[in-house]
């Protein structure tokens, strides 16, 4: 995983993470690095009014992203979290160029969770990436993989966030949904062995996917991206801030560019929390 060293680690004040979405599914991030990193305060991000990003062309994603990166370093953030799978395939390098501050994305993590289930007993190890179409169509999740000498296939599942922010996470529909793109993609890969989550969204449907795959008889290790972003930024935060003072308990800013109360409402669910308090703020087009 590329990571750029913080010039200055700080070791003056308590760690302060900006985890930035085009939207509000990256809370499921936020709710992991809660549990794994509980003594810093977090500022989020959420683009709502300029996302979907998915039907953006690569140069305006990243100005985009690059705009939230900087605002969210400006609030004080000693580190960047990037909590949208779009970003972190079509934006990465643009923003850890464009930031002093250390940047960790969510693609790679989840590809290297994907490697600590991997065995190879028969040959390579077979990974399905279940995603958005703009994350499948930028083929970060394959050249990850690839790069781990694990095999890819992903799979677009357009359908699966609308049904999530409609609320239907243990619905018919859903796993209607589900039976359809697990049959479809297991059919072009029959040898998976691993299910990579690779949408911030989908963690709030595990559940069903994990119904799903046993009702059609075939069960396979499911990977959380999101989990696994939290997971390596504990690890970073060890690495290259660990003399940093502890707050007591973590606290949390939130900020939107459009959409305020859909955002509480939405947020909640993906937090698992209330989300009392959410600052409308203007980044321009």
């Amino acid at each position: 995983m590329t990571e750029r060293p913080a010039a200055q680690p700080n070791t003056a004040k308590s760690l302060t993470i900006g985890v930035f979405d085009s939207g509000f599914g990256g809370l499921t991030v936020l709710r992991a690095l809660l549990a794994l990193i509980p003594d810093a305060h977090y500022i989020f991000l959420g683009d709502t009014a300029r996302l979907p990003y998915g039907s953006k062309s690569r140069e305006t994603v990243a100005r985009y992203a690059v705009s939230s990166a900087k605002f969210l370093q400006a609030q004080g953030a000693d580190l960047l979290v990037i909590a949208c799978n779009t970003a972190t395939a079509l934006a990465l390098p643009d923003i850890q160029e464009a930031l002093p501050i250390p940047v960790i994305g969510v693609v790679e993590p989840g590809a290297h969770a994907a490697l600590t289930t991997s065995s190879f007993p028969d040959g390579p190890h077979h990974v399905l990436v279940l995603a958005t179409a703009a994350t499948v169509q930028s083929h970060a999740y394959t050249r990850a993989l690839n790069a781990l000498g694990l095999e890819a296939c992903e799979k677009a599942c357009p359908l699966l966030v609308p049904l999530v922010e409609e609320g239907w996470t243990n619905h018919p529909v859903t796993d209607d949904v589900l039976k359809i793109y697990l049959t479809e993609a297991l059919a072009a890969a029959p040898a998976t062995q691993t299910l990579l989550l690779g949408c911030t969204h989908y963690p709030l449907i595990e559940q069903a996917i994990h119904r799903t795959l046993d009702a059609i008889g075939h069960p396979l290790t499911i990977i959380d991206s999101a989990d696994a972003a939290a997971r390596a930024t504990a690890a970073l935060v060890a690495r290259q801030f660990p003399n940093r003072t502890s707050d007591a308990k973590p606290t949390c800013t939130f900020y939107a560019t459009d959409s305020i109360e859909k955002f509480q409402r939405l947020g909640s669910n993906f937090l698992g929390k209330p989300v009392a308090e959410v600052n409308l703020i203007d980044l321009g087009g």
